[in-house]
């Protein structure tokens, strides 16, 4: 994400996916509708408004090199496909996407060293 749209849009469609109004913030994270509702206008907020709100919509933050975003976003559809899946179907994706996941964390790894 490269931006508070981007970022609003993303938090809003995750509460409709788990059929919570904005009201329902209150009793999930603390948050008034009202202050919950300037988050999904677009309004700049803390990071630790931030971390609440993933805490309380199942989103957790990640912060990727902006050089491995684009694999990053491969790999997760894989993930995605595969996810989908599981009940019987067969993998769509590519033995190559399959290794994208070890040969990313590998990589992230030697930069850590």
């Amino acid at each position: 994400m490269k931006n508070l749209t981007e970022l609003s849009d993303k938090l809003r469609k995750q509460r409709k996916s788990l059929s919570m109004n904005q009201k329902d913030m209150l009793m999930k994270i603390g948050m008034s509708q009202q202050q919950y509702q300037r988050i999904e206008a677009g309004g700049d907020l803390r990071v630790s408004t931030l971390m609440r709100i993933l805490e309380g919509v199942g989103l957790e933050l990640v912060l990727a090199p902006s050089d491995r975003v684009e694999q990053m976003q491969r790999v997760l559809k894989v993930s995605d496909q595969w996810n989908d899946n599981q009940g019987g179907g067969e993998y769509r994706g590519s033995i190559a996407d399959r290794r994208s996941w070890g040969s990313l964390l590998d990589d992230l790894e030697d930069e850590e060293s």
